[in-house]
Protein backbone atom coordinates (compact mmCIF):
# COMPACT_ATOMS: atom_id res chain seq x y z
CA UNK A 1 0.00 0.00 0.00
CA UNK A 2 1.77 3.03 -1.35
CA UNK A 3 0.79 5.69 0.90
CA UNK A 4 0.69 4.20 4.40
CA UNK A 5 2.93 4.55 6.97
CA UNK A 6 4.53 0.77 6.96
CA UNK A 7 5.73 -1.30 10.19
CA UNK A 8 8.96 -0.11 11.70
CA UNK A 9 11.75 -2.03 12.13
CA UNK A 10 12.16 -3.29 15.60
CA UNK A 11 15.52 -2.09 15.92
CA UNK A 12 16.49 1.65 14.55
CA UNK A 13 20.22 2.09 13.80
CA UNK A 14 21.51 5.07 15.63
CA UNK A 15 22.95 6.80 12.22
CA UNK A 16 20.19 6.35 10.44
CA UNK A 17 18.05 8.57 11.54
CA UNK A 18 18.90 12.34 12.57
CA UNK A 19 16.76 13.00 15.91
CA UNK A 20 13.37 15.25 15.30
CA UNK A 21 14.60 17.59 18.11
CA UNK A 22 16.63 17.88 21.06
CA UNK A 23 16.45 18.47 24.27
CA UNK A 24 19.16 21.94 26.02
CA UNK A 25 19.99 21.78 29.71
CA UNK A 26 16.20 23.43 30.18
CA UNK A 27 14.56 20.86 28.83
CA UNK A 28 13.26 22.84 26.20
CA UNK A 29 12.44 21.55 22.42
CA UNK A 30 15.18 22.31 19.55
CA UNK A 31 13.12 21.07 16.79
CA UNK A 32 15.12 21.28 13.16
CA UNK A 33 14.05 22.69 9.77
CA UNK A 34 14.66 19.47 8.25
CA UNK A 35 12.29 17.55 9.90
CA UNK A 36 9.57 20.67 9.35
CA UNK A 37 10.52 20.49 5.74
CA UNK A 38 9.47 16.91 5.94
CA UNK A 39 6.18 17.36 7.50
CA UNK A 40 5.34 20.18 5.54
CA UNK A 41 6.21 17.96 2.35
CA UNK A 42 3.83 15.05 3.62
CA UNK A 43 1.56 17.26 4.70
CA UNK A 44 1.67 19.27 0.56
CA UNK A 45 1.57 15.16 -0.71
CA UNK A 46 -0.88 13.73 1.51
CA UNK A 47 0.80 10.21 0.86
CA UNK A 48 4.40 9.20 2.31
CA UNK A 49 5.67 7.52 -0.62
CA UNK A 50 5.10 10.22 -2.47
CA UNK A 51 6.56 12.79 -0.05
CA UNK A 52 9.39 10.26 0.37
CA UNK A 53 10.03 10.65 -3.15
CA UNK A 54 10.06 13.71 -3.25
CA UNK A 55 12.40 14.34 -0.69
CA UNK A 56 14.86 11.40 -1.50
CA UNK A 57 14.39 9.57 1.32
CA UNK A 58 13.21 6.16 2.04
CA UNK A 59 9.44 5.53 2.90
CA UNK A 60 10.46 4.38 6.28
CA UNK A 61 12.64 7.14 7.25
CA UNK A 62 10.02 9.73 6.19
CA UNK A 63 7.47 7.47 8.11
CA UNK A 64 9.70 7.55 11.02
CA UNK A 65 10.49 11.26 11.45
CA UNK A 66 7.10 12.45 11.12
CA UNK A 67 6.01 9.67 13.97
CA UNK A 68 9.07 11.12 15.77
CA UNK A 69 7.38 14.65 15.75
CA UNK A 70 4.19 13.73 16.91
CA UNK A 71 5.94 12.17 19.73
CA UNK A 72 7.85 15.03 20.13
CA UNK A 73 5.32 17.54 20.36
CA UNK A 74 2.38 14.90 22.48
CA UNK A 75 -0.18 15.03 19.50
CA UNK A 76 -1.32 13.16 16.53
CA UNK A 77 -0.69 15.26 13.68
CA UNK A 78 -2.14 13.30 10.54
CA UNK A 79 -5.11 10.67 10.44
CA UNK A 80 -4.00 7.80 8.45
CA UNK A 81 -5.28 5.27 5.75
CA UNK A 82 -4.06 2.76 3.69
CA UNK A 83 -3.78 5.41 0.98
CA UNK A 84 -3.76 9.00 2.31
CA UNK A 85 -2.78 10.79 5.36
CA UNK A 86 -5.00 13.85 6.18
CA UNK A 87 -3.94 16.96 8.80
CA UNK A 88 -5.77 16.62 11.83
CA UNK A 89 -6.37 20.51 13.74
CA UNK A 90 -3.26 20.23 15.21
CA UNK A 91 -1.59 18.79 12.21
CA UNK A 92 -3.31 22.35 10.50
CA UNK A 93 -1.81 24.29 13.13
CA UNK A 94 1.58 22.88 12.68
CA UNK A 95 1.78 23.40 9.28
CA UNK A 96 0.95 27.07 9.53
CA UNK A 97 3.80 27.82 12.08
CA UNK A 98 5.76 25.43 9.90
CA UNK A 99 5.47 27.53 7.19
CA UNK A 100 6.28 30.67 8.69
CA UNK A 101 9.47 29.36 10.12
CA UNK A 102 10.89 27.77 7.62
CA UNK A 103 10.08 30.72 5.16
CA UNK A 104 11.45 33.03 7.56
CA UNK A 105 14.81 30.56 7.59
CA UNK A 106 15.18 30.64 4.03
CA UNK A 107 14.59 34.44 3.56
CA UNK A 108 17.10 35.34 6.52
CA UNK A 109 19.97 32.43 4.31
CA UNK A 110 19.02 34.80 1.48
CA UNK A 111 19.70 38.39 3.28
CA UNK A 112 23.01 37.10 4.39
CA UNK A 113 24.05 36.10 0.59
CA UNK A 114 26.42 38.95 -0.56
CA UNK A 115 28.19 40.05 -3.91
CA UNK A 116 31.11 42.60 -3.67
CA UNK A 117 29.87 45.78 -4.51
CA UNK A 118 26.53 44.80 -5.52
CA UNK A 119 23.16 44.69 -3.65
CA UNK A 120 20.97 41.62 -3.88
CA UNK A 121 18.86 39.23 -0.60
CA UNK A 122 14.81 39.28 -1.06
CA UNK A 123 12.52 42.03 0.29
CA UNK A 124 8.69 40.63 1.28
CA UNK A 125 5.94 42.83 -0.33
CA UNK A 126 2.40 43.17 0.79
CA UNK A 127 -0.65 44.93 -0.84
CA UNK A 128 -4.35 45.29 -1.11
CA UNK A 129 -6.26 45.41 -3.98
CA UNK A 130 -5.74 49.45 -4.65
CA UNK A 131 -4.82 51.93 -7.10
CA UNK A 132 -1.98 52.72 -5.18
CA UNK A 133 -0.51 49.45 -6.31
CA UNK A 134 0.15 51.64 -9.33
CA UNK A 135 2.50 53.76 -7.52
CA UNK A 136 4.07 51.03 -5.60
CA UNK A 137 4.79 49.35 -9.19
CA UNK A 138 6.66 52.22 -10.09
CA UNK A 139 8.78 52.45 -7.16
CA UNK A 140 9.62 48.91 -7.60
CA UNK A 141 10.33 48.78 -11.41
CA UNK A 142 12.52 52.20 -11.15
CA UNK A 143 14.30 49.96 -7.97
CA UNK A 144 14.95 47.00 -10.20
CA UNK A 145 16.92 49.35 -12.68
CA UNK A 146 19.46 50.17 -9.66
CA UNK A 147 19.49 47.35 -8.12
CA UNK A 148 18.76 44.35 -10.77
CA UNK A 149 19.67 41.07 -8.07
CA UNK A 150 17.58 42.02 -5.94
CA UNK A 151 14.62 39.56 -5.71
CA UNK A 152 10.98 40.01 -4.18
CA UNK A 153 7.77 37.99 -2.85
CA UNK A 154 4.69 39.46 -3.71
CA UNK A 155 1.43 38.78 -0.98
CA UNK A 156 -1.74 39.84 -2.18
CA UNK A 157 -4.18 40.33 0.93
CA UNK A 158 -6.21 43.03 3.03
CA UNK A 159 -4.62 45.34 5.30
CA UNK A 160 -5.37 43.04 8.38
CA UNK A 161 -4.11 39.78 6.59
CA UNK A 162 -0.86 42.28 5.37
CA UNK A 163 -0.31 43.65 9.46
CA UNK A 164 -0.62 40.05 10.52
CA UNK A 165 2.40 39.25 8.21
CA UNK A 166 4.44 41.84 9.07
CA UNK A 167 3.88 41.17 12.50
CA UNK A 168 5.05 37.14 12.48
CA UNK A 169 7.93 38.48 10.18
CA UNK A 170 7.05 36.94 6.95
CA UNK A 171 6.06 40.56 4.83
CA UNK A 172 8.83 43.30 5.61
CA UNK A 173 6.66 45.97 4.31
CA UNK A 174 2.80 46.37 3.23
CA UNK A 175 0.82 48.65 1.29
CA UNK A 176 -2.46 49.11 2.88
CA UNK A 177 -5.70 50.99 2.18
CA UNK A 178 -6.81 53.17 4.65
CA UNK A 179 -8.80 53.05 7.59
CA UNK A 180 -5.93 51.49 9.01
CA UNK A 181 -4.53 51.66 12.60
CA UNK A 182 -0.46 52.38 12.27
CA UNK A 183 0.50 52.63 15.53
CA UNK A 184 2.97 50.29 15.37
CA UNK A 185 4.24 51.11 12.52
CA UNK A 186 6.55 53.87 10.25
CA UNK A 187 5.16 54.69 6.82
CA UNK A 188 5.26 56.36 3.65
CA UNK A 189 1.92 58.11 2.54
CA UNK A 190 0.93 57.24 -1.33
CA UNK A 191 -0.91 60.34 -2.54
CA UNK A 192 -3.06 58.11 -4.73
CA UNK A 193 -6.79 58.75 -3.31
CA UNK A 194 -8.73 55.26 -2.96
CA UNK A 195 -12.62 56.19 -3.79
CA UNK A 196 -15.26 54.23 -2.77
CA UNK A 197 -18.41 53.07 -4.62
CA UNK A 198 -20.36 50.20 -5.25
CA UNK A 199 -19.64 47.77 -8.12
CA UNK A 200 -22.84 46.75 -10.32
CA UNK A 201 -24.36 45.47 -13.34
CA UNK A 202 -24.83 48.32 -15.96
CA UNK A 203 -28.48 46.33 -16.14
CA UNK A 204 -29.51 47.07 -12.47
CA UNK A 205 -31.11 49.91 -11.32
CA UNK A 206 -27.87 51.11 -9.33
CA UNK A 207 -25.74 50.77 -13.16
CA UNK A 208 -28.00 53.85 -14.30
CA UNK A 209 -27.30 56.20 -11.17
CA UNK A 210 -24.66 58.57 -11.46
CA UNK A 211 -23.56 58.17 -7.83
CA UNK A 212 -25.08 56.02 -5.03
CA UNK A 213 -26.47 57.84 -2.00
CA UNK A 214 -27.31 56.03 0.85
CA UNK A 215 -30.92 55.42 0.96
CA UNK A 216 -30.53 53.59 -2.79
CA UNK A 217 -29.18 50.62 -1.03
CA UNK A 218 -32.14 49.18 0.69
CA UNK A 219 -33.46 46.43 0.02
CA UNK A 220 -30.46 45.75 -2.16
CA UNK A 221 -28.44 41.71 -1.64
CA UNK A 222 -25.22 43.94 -0.69
CA UNK A 223 -21.05 42.03 -0.23
CA UNK A 224 -18.59 44.49 1.51
CA UNK A 225 -15.51 44.04 2.79
CA UNK A 226 -15.06 42.07 6.17
CA UNK A 227 -12.28 44.48 7.75
CA UNK A 228 -13.90 45.94 10.96
CA UNK A 229 -12.25 49.44 10.37
CA UNK A 230 -14.06 49.73 6.46
CA UNK A 231 -17.60 48.45 8.24
CA UNK A 232 -16.83 51.59 10.48
CA UNK A 233 -16.42 53.93 7.76
CA UNK A 234 -19.17 52.61 6.06
CA UNK A 235 -21.53 53.07 8.58
CA UNK A 236 -20.89 56.30 9.29
CA UNK A 237 -21.20 56.65 5.85
CA UNK A 238 -25.14 55.53 5.90
CA UNK A 239 -25.76 56.89 9.01
CA UNK A 240 -27.30 54.23 10.52
CA UNK A 241 -26.14 50.63 11.31
CA UNK A 242 -25.31 47.91 8.75
CA UNK A 243 -27.45 45.66 10.51
CA UNK A 244 -30.64 47.70 8.66
CA UNK A 245 -28.76 46.63 5.12
CA UNK A 246 -29.17 43.16 3.50
CA UNK A 247 -25.55 42.05 3.21
CA UNK A 248 -24.70 38.55 1.81
CA UNK A 249 -21.05 38.45 1.66
CA UNK A 250 -18.15 40.20 3.78
CA UNK A 251 -14.88 39.60 1.18
CA UNK A 252 -11.35 40.33 1.17
CA UNK A 253 -10.71 40.61 -2.23
CA UNK A 254 -12.72 41.61 -4.96
CA UNK A 255 -12.47 39.67 -8.48
CA UNK A 256 -14.30 36.74 -7.23
CA UNK A 257 -16.65 39.14 -5.57
CA UNK A 258 -17.27 40.54 -9.02
CA UNK A 259 -18.06 37.13 -10.61
CA UNK A 260 -20.76 36.83 -7.98
CA UNK A 261 -21.99 40.49 -9.49
CA UNK A 262 -21.86 40.00 -12.74
CA UNK A 263 -23.96 36.83 -12.04
CA UNK A 264 -27.25 38.60 -10.20
CA UNK A 265 -25.69 37.59 -7.00
CA UNK A 266 -25.76 41.41 -5.34
CA UNK A 267 -24.01 44.59 -5.35
CA UNK A 268 -20.38 45.32 -4.43
CA UNK A 269 -19.41 47.94 -1.69
CA UNK A 270 -15.56 48.53 -2.85
CA UNK A 271 -13.08 50.81 -4.01
CA UNK A 272 -12.15 51.96 -7.49
CA UNK A 273 -9.95 49.56 -9.32
CA UNK A 274 -8.39 50.16 -12.84
CA UNK A 275 -9.97 46.94 -14.06
CA UNK A 276 -12.21 46.50 -16.33
CA UNK A 277 -15.39 43.81 -15.99
CA UNK A 278 -17.30 43.38 -18.87
CA UNK A 279 -20.98 44.08 -18.14
CA UNK A 280 -20.07 45.72 -14.54
CA UNK A 281 -20.24 49.52 -13.63
CA UNK A 282 -18.41 51.03 -10.29
CA UNK A 283 -20.82 53.79 -9.74
CA UNK A 284 -19.57 56.43 -6.84
CA UNK A 285 -20.53 57.15 -3.77
CA UNK A 286 -22.42 60.36 -2.78
CA UNK A 287 -21.34 61.96 -0.77
CA UNK A 288 -18.27 60.80 -1.45
CA UNK A 289 -15.75 58.65 0.68
CA UNK A 290 -12.19 59.12 0.05
CA UNK A 291 -9.28 57.34 1.83
CA UNK A 292 -5.11 57.39 0.97
CA UNK A 293 -2.92 54.28 1.50
CA UNK A 294 0.11 54.31 3.20
CA UNK A 295 3.86 52.11 2.66
CA UNK A 296 4.04 51.03 5.97
CA UNK A 297 6.42 48.36 7.83
CA UNK A 298 7.61 47.79 11.71
CA UNK A 299 9.06 50.44 13.98
CA UNK A 300 12.48 49.84 15.36
CA UNK A 301 12.93 46.54 13.29
CA UNK A 302 16.42 45.41 11.91
CA UNK A 303 15.79 45.37 8.28
CA UNK A 304 18.04 43.81 5.68
CA UNK A 305 20.34 45.93 3.39
CA UNK A 306 17.98 45.44 0.09
CA UNK A 307 14.99 46.44 2.51
CA UNK A 308 16.39 49.40 3.77
CA UNK A 309 17.81 50.66 0.44
CA UNK A 310 14.55 50.16 -0.85
CA UNK A 311 12.60 52.19 1.84
CA UNK A 312 15.25 54.77 0.98
CA UNK A 313 14.38 54.70 -3.00
CA UNK A 314 10.85 54.57 -1.72
CA UNK A 315 11.00 57.55 0.46
CA UNK A 316 12.68 59.73 -2.20
CA UNK A 317 10.42 58.27 -5.14
CA UNK A 318 6.97 59.46 -3.40
CA UNK A 319 8.83 62.75 -2.41
CA UNK A 320 9.21 63.69 -5.86
CA UNK A 321 5.66 62.59 -6.92
CA UNK A 322 3.72 64.54 -4.31
CA UNK A 323 1.20 65.35 -6.62
CA UNK A 324 1.19 62.10 -8.49
CA UNK A 325 -3.04 61.71 -9.09
CA UNK A 326 -3.25 58.64 -11.49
Amino acid sequence: MGGHWGDLPPDRPQSSVTPVGSSNAEGDLVMELRVLRYFLMAAREENITHAAQLLHVTQPTLSRQIQDLEEELGTKLFERSNHRIILTQDGLLLRRRAQEIVELADRTKRDFVRREAELCGEVAIGSGETRSMSALAQILASFRQAYPRVRYRFYSGNADHIKERMENGTLDMGLMPEPVDIAKYEFLRVPVMEEWGVLTREDSPLGRLKAVRPEDLAGRPLMLSGREAVQNELANWLGASLDELDIRIRYNLLYNVAMLVKNGFGDALCIRLDCAYPGLRFVPLSPALRFGSLLAWKRRQAVSPAVDALLRHARKYLEGISDYKE
